[in-house]
């Protein structure tokens, strides 16, 4: 499941969530002030805030495989509820294709270590 010649770091995979969050956050402020045309955008970021929100809120992050199986079971969730987005269908969209992408880091134990803003 994991690499085996870099070991699981759940403080850098907290880390990385926290960084994307605050990211996100502007990210959403900034697309807000721009208007309708970023609307999708926003709604991009909103599902960043969702999953990065999901996943700290449990304590799921310090190891590996129960990491996975909480993106596993959030993949397989029917709706994600939130409020102040723009097209519900975009923002599960949005948020599915989050979830996939940290499976992937989660499931190669490579990414986390990329902390800028934008990535």
């Amino acid at each position: 499941m994991s690499n085996p010649s870099k070991a699981w770091d759940g403080e850098l995979v907290r880390k990385w969530l926290a960084r994307r969050f605050e990211a996100s956050k502007l990210d959403q402020a900034a697309a807000d002030r721009r208007g309708y045309e970023a609307q999708d955008e926003y709604d991009k970021a909103a599902a960043e805030e969702w999953v990065c929100r999901a996943l700290t809120a449990s304590d799921c992050t310090n190891e590996q495989a129960m990491f996975a199986k909480r993106l596993k079971d959030l993949i397989g969730q029917d709706d994600y509820r939130a409020t102040g987005i723009h097209d519900d269908v975009r923002f599960e969209r949005h948020v599915r294709g989050q979830l996939r992408k940290l499976a992937r880091m989660t499931k190669t134990n490579e990414g986390f270590e990329k902390t800028l803003r934008y990535q």
